[in-house]
């Protein structure tokens, strides 16, 4: 049940950054493009997202339960350090560059377009740089400790 559910969720998702723009990389690079023909649309979707999650987040911070039974696991660091700072320098210059984010990039993938397949390479391929980066840190501080 819960895949199918995660398969329906996801979904709904997928045609939701479809029909908002979000899967377009020039609308997205039009947003942020504040000093050139700045389109200001998708502030919309975002303040939207952001209205829909505040309640859904707050709803979710008093359940120890999701609706469909599993444990909540929700976000509990709060301090704004340097390797927050860094990464969202990096997603930020990533989305401007390449005008896409993770989630509209992978519902972009069911389009075949080469744009969407390129980024979600180079999507992946950060991930992989950075968990090999972590393990190594980590190692590095257990052989200190």
């Amino acid at each position: 049940m819960n895949i199918v559910s995660a398969l329906i969720v996801g979904l709904v998702f997928g045609i939701g950054l479809t029909v908002s723009g979000m899967t377009n990389p020039a609308k997205v690079q039009g947003f942020l493009d504040l000093a050139g023909n700045w389109d200001p649309s998708l502030a919309f979707v975002m303040g939207g997202a952001i209205l829909v999650g505040l309640f859904a987040f707050r709803l979710a911070g008093k359940r120890e339960r999701s609706l469909l039974g599993e444990a909540m696991r929700l976000p509990t660091a709060t301090a704004i350090d340097r390797r927050l700072v860094l990464g969202s320098l990096a997603f930020g210059a990533g989305w401007g560059i390449g005008g896409f984010c993770p989630g509209p990039a992978l519902a972009s993938l069911a389009t075949g377009s080469p744009k969407a397949l390129i980024f979600t390479g180079a999507m992946l391929a950060g991930m992989l740089v950075f968990e090999l980066l972590e393990r190594r840190v980590v190692a590095s501080r257990a052989r200190t400790a």
